[in-house]
């Protein structure tokens, strides 16, 4: 798979699971993602390690590590060469998890399809396992939200990330923008998945709830992913925006 090939397969998903978002029409068609953040898990096929190989075949280049431990995360910061979409894969480590709550996400993973826990259907967005039942969905999401979302759309893209300066406009009136577009900011530092640098400009709009079926055949609607704005200081444009996203205290050392 090329890398112009997975980065529109990771969108077309992405604003077909968000028709919300799609149908935004705030900037033009040709402004690309900063950053696009790709959540999975530590457990068999899914794990980053055997993610990355197929990424560094596409040309990205791991530059960043970074760990939450509050959060259970473990993020790679992944640049192309050509300037395009960052990639964060961020992967939830599942032993974070009370041990209740980890067996039952790791019981929903045993299920997992053989054809799609190998090769390029590793990056592909699905969910490989059936769908939880929504008890163990409430469970999930009592511990750690993201276990939540990995349990009813397995590893995928969770939210995409604009750099305001790239659209021609500032950041007030981009925001300004989405909110007559019928979406609000959520409030708080700690938006999406991680925390945010505090030297960055940063909204996080959650997409509207959806309706989904779960494994019972009970409806319920849920928020599933988003969309992010942000903005650099003037004094630090000699970084991308998403080398600048999370707050340096997160930062690794960077593992072979």
């Amino acid at each position: 798979m090329q890398r112009e090939e997975f980065q529109q397969q990771l969108w077309l998903d992405f604003v077909h699971r968000h028709p919300d978002i799609g149908a935004l029409d705030i900037w033009p068609d040709s402004i690309k993602p900063e950053y696009l953040m790709f959540l999975t898990l530590d457990q068999g096929p899914f794990r980053s390690e055997k993610l990355l190989p197929s990424l560094y075949h596409q040309g990205y280049r791991r530059i960043k590590q970074y760990a939450m431990a509050d959060r259970g995360l473990l993020v790679d910061l992944l640049l192309p060469p050509d300037g395009g979409a960052a990639v964060m894969l961020a992967e939830l480590q599942a032993n974070s998890l009370p041990p209740l709550h980890r067996d039952l996400l790791k019981c929903l993973i045993s299920q997992s399809h053989r054809d799609d826990c190998k090769g390029q259907n590793l990056l592909a967005p699905c969910r490989p396992w059936n769908m939880p039942n929504w008890p163990t969905f409430e469970r999930l999401l009592e511990a750690n939200p993201l276990a939540a979302w990995l349990s009813v759309m397995g590893p995928r893209l969770h939210h995409v990330g604009f750099n305001a300066n790239e659209l021609g406009e500032t950041l007030e009136a981009v925001c300004e923008g989405m909110l007559m577009q019928g979406m609000a900011p959520q409030s708080g530092r700690h938006h999406a998945i991680l925390p945010i640098n505090p030297k960055l400009e940063y909204h996080y709009y959650p997409a509207h709830a959806q309706r989904m079926v779960f494994a019972d055949g009970d409806e319920h609607m849920v928020v599933l992913g988003g969309i992010a704005l942000l903005a650099t200081m003037k004094s630090d444009q000699n970084q991308r925006a998403a080398e600048q996203l999370l707050p340096e205290y997160t930062l690794c050392q960077l593992s072979a």
